[in-house]
């Protein structure tokens, strides 16, 4: 089964990419979840929206992975999140909180899933959290979670 990739799949491909799977994985997992679309001669121009929109998204380059860094390590990210009387939150922290909250106070745009949290943060106080922004550049951001 041919299809084009809508998102980043492990070990398969980036989005906007044309792959080739067993049927069973691309009916019952890739397009259920949003992951793929059918090929069609007419969803190449999808690939070429797709790649487009990926290439403003991502990082270009060494030097501008270092420069995103630098933006980022110097930043304290701040969390509002509802909590209890002895700081515990009620729930937690996730990475798709961490993308919204760099995008409001930097405006740099991140990917969820390229963003890791070590610990699940389920109390008020400073954490931290690591970005791979390219292969050979992670930053670490410093989030402060303060009570809504």
């Amino acid at each position: 089964m041919k299809l084009i990739l809508t998102e980043e799949v492990t070990g398969l491909g980036g989005a906007g990419d044309v792959v080739t799977v067993k049927d069973g994985y691309g009916r019952n997992y890739l397009m259920p979840r949003g992951l793929a679309i059918g090929w069609t001669k007419g969803g190449e121009k999808q690939v070429t929206q797709i790649k487009r929109a990926r290439k403003v998204r991502e990082i270009r380059g060494l030097d501008h992975a270092n420069e995103v860094k630098q933006q980022l390590e110097a930043l304290t990210v701040v969390l509002t999140s509802r909590a209890g009387e002895t700081g515990r939150l009620f729930g937690s922290v996730t990475t798709a909180d961490v993308v919204a909250a760099v995008k409001i106070s930097s405006g740099v745009v991140l990917e969820k899933r390229k963003v890791e949290i070590p610990k699940a943060i389920k109390t008020v106080g400073k954490h931290s959290a690591r970005v791979q922004l390219h292969p050979d550049v992670v930053a670490v951001v410093t989030l402060d979670v303060i009570v809504a």
